[in-house]
């Protein structure tokens, strides 16, 4: 259990300071000219501790659980690309299909982030089970 609690802490710190640069520095640009009439003067810090505590989880259940057994990072990394794609991509849709003037822009980097982070981080949080569970790389 040590070892999915050291995954999971490993995960949420690399998100939380991966979306910190993205969101606060390099994104923030493009998201006031695309939908700056819609955010917040300040995020919510209950509702995305709550997105990170969720979604952390969700990339230890289908992407690091099923191949925790097996030595190596590739299976991981593929399958949290591939959950990452689809989390990011039910949100783009959504608000592409119901959002008024939502730019497409925002959709595909959207996209494009998810499949980022959620690969990145899922593969940080594998090397970390993997270091607690004694399987070895080099």
């Amino acid at each position: 259990m040590k070892k999915y609690f050291a995954a999971y802490l490993s995960i949420a710190i690399v998100m939380v300071v991966l979306d910190f640069i993205w969101l606060a520095i390099i994104a923030k640009p493009i998201y006031q000219s695309g939908i700056g009439h819609l955010m917040a003067p300040e995020p919510n810090l209950l509702f995305a501790g709550l997105f990170y505590m969720v979604y952390v989880l969700a990339l230890i259940i289908f992407s690091i659980k099923p191949y925790a057994s097996s030595p190596g990072l590739r299976k991981t990394t593929i399958a949290a690309a591939i959950f990452g794609f689809f989390v990011y991509a039910s949100y783009d849709l959504t608000n592409l299909a119901v959002l008024k003037n939502w730019p497409i822009n925002l959709a595909l980097i959207g996209l494009a982030w998810g499949i980022f982070i959620s690969s990145i981080s899922a593969t940080i949080g594998k090397f970390v089970l993997d270091r607690f569970a004694k399987i070895r790389y080099f």
